[in-house]
């Protein structure tokens, strides 16, 4: 077994350091008594208390929630039938649109923002839940697109053969063969994207509109304002809604 440089241990604990302390700061301080982020005066669950007798807080997480679960629709019905249409069938653009397809994710969000408010202006639709819907799903799409597209890649065909070969039609063989195969992708895909689109901030500044508020635009309005121990406390909410949900995604994925 090769040894592991000390350097290399010292390098990669300063990384995570530097990568998870301001997280563990935040879940900590959103436990303190003190109104000020910078003093510690003793364990209060005061800030999760107003969390939840706050109706904008509330309003703007169901926003949030319904935005996502658009999104993942949506984006459930171009992704798979874009990965379904294009298995089986290998075709000199294949690799470009595969490539084309992950664009979205690798675009820097804020030039995706003002793309996406430069058309809706030009078309001249509403900005609110309509825009947003479809500016999340354009980021979303991808990640069940590629993760679908690689359970169909690893598929047997012969299992959807000897399923027609039995008397099977194409609903029924899809139904009952292709689906269940496909399903944990789907399933991971949509939590991914779920928790993209619940998390996002900069494109939702762009596309919403003035009675439209989520909760990320509304910790980022917030802070305008100077950091406050409610704010790590709904920062610490959607951090743990966040972890959970791609912990789930991970463990269907491997299924």
């Amino acid at each position: 077994m090769k040894k592991v440089s000390k350097f290399a241990i010292v390098f990669l604990g300063l990384v995570t350091v530097l990568n998870y302390l301001p997280i563990l700061l935040t879940v900590i301080y959103s436990f303190n008594k003190s109104k000020l982020t910078s003093v510690w005066e003793g364990f209060s669950l005061d800030w999760y208390k107003m969390l939840v007798n706050d109706a904008d807080i509330k309003k703007a997480l169901l926003n949030s929630i319904v935005l996502a679960f658009f999104t993942c629709v949506l984006s459930l019905l171009i992704a798979v039938s874009a990965a379904l249409a294009m298995r089986g069938k290998k075709l000199f653009v294949d690799d470009f649109i595969s490539n084309f397809a992950t664009l979205p994710i690798m675009i820097p969000e804020i030039i995706l923002g003002m793309v996406f408010m430069a058309i809706f202006s030009y078309m001249r639709l509403p900005f609110g839940f309509v825009t947003m819907t479809i500016a999340h799903s354009s980021f979303c799409i991808p990640y069940i697109f590629l993760i679908v597209r690689a359970r169909l890649l690893g598929m047997d065909l012969s299992l959807e053969e000897a399923a027609r070969d039995l008397g099977a039609n194409e609903t029924e063989t899809f139904r009952d063969v292709t689906l269940p195969y496909i399903l944990p992708g789907i399933v991971s895909g949509l939590l991914l994207s779920f928790a993209m689109s619940f998390d996002d901030v900069v494109i939702s500044i762009f596309t919403t509109g003035p009675s439209v508020n989520t909760l990320a635009i509304k910790i980022y309005t917030k802070m305008k304002t100077g950091i406050t121990p409610e704010i790590n406390a709904l920062a610490t909410v959607m951090l743990l809604i966040t972890v959970i949900i791609i912990f789930i995604s991970e463990k269907t994925r491997k299924n």
